[in-house]
């Protein structure tokens, strides 16, 4: 069913349009081996998913800040696999995978699609917790920066999804009032959840088939999309 009235679209970047996944296990694949580190890859990555997932809430949550982020989730996973790693290697893996990490840019399968599709008639936006050099370099190295007039950051905003404050301000940045606006996004919690709370309708990027309220519009693959928009 359509959803009416609606100017400006708000996308979330992360395992919604950029496939993180994918992407992020091409830069550990040649980050580890470029440091000589002998390790199980698949096991590594596999390892990391769901450690980079909690160090994630967690800096949601603001119990933890950027650089205990990036250390962390590294430290944890050698830790896990049973790896001696000393902090000079962790530190470095840890500049080099963030610096590596935009350099691969797979997208999720229909993302320029829905974007040509939608792209003439909704303004499209960007809101993400990621950091500002990171995010800019995947948009701007996957193309996908041409599509959007606005991109908040939890770095700009100063403060992260789902806190009301960073979908003001993204709101504020691209000139749109909430009743004229949708956000879209894989996180409950973050990105949908947050956006409700602020009194923006949103849409369920629900890749992985979660269970979700029924409430919420949701979609499986980004193409979906057109049956809402």
């Amino acid at each position: 069913m359509k959803i009416p009235n609606k100017k400006a679209v708000f996308f979330d970047l992360d395992h919604t349009l950029w496939d993180f996944e994918k992407n992020s296990a091409l830069a550990f694949e040649h980050i580890l081996h470029k440091n000589k580190v002998q390790v199980d890859v698949q096991q590594f990555v596999a390892t990391h998913i769901p450690i980079n997932v909690n160090y994630w809430k967690r800096y949601r949550d603001g119990t933890i800040t950027q650089q205990q982020l990036r250390y962390g989730r590294l430290k944890d996973v050698f830790t896990a696999i049973g790896y001696d790693a000393d902090d000079m290697l962790i530190h470095t893996l840890s500049e080099e995978y963030v610096a590596t990490l935009p350099m691969h840019n797979h997208l999720y399968d229909g993302t320029i699609e829905i974007l040509d599709y939608l792209k003439g008639s909704y303004s499209l936006h960007i809101i993400t917790n990621g950091f500002h050099t990171v995010q800019e370099g995947k948009l701007k190295n996957s193309g996908l920066d041409a599509y959007f007039e606005t991109v908040t950051n939890s770095e700009n905003a100063g403060c992260k999804k789902p806190h009301p404050a960073i979908f003001e301000y993204a709101l504020a940045k691209a000139n749109a009032l909430k009743c004229d606006s949708i956000m879209i996004g894989d996180c409950i919690e973050a990105d949908v959840q947050g956006a409700i709370n602020c009194g923006i309708d949103a849409i369920f990027f629900n890749e992985h088939r979660a269970e979700a309220h029924p409430s919420i519009p949701q979609v499986n693959h980004l193409l979906e999309l057109k049956n809402f928009l």
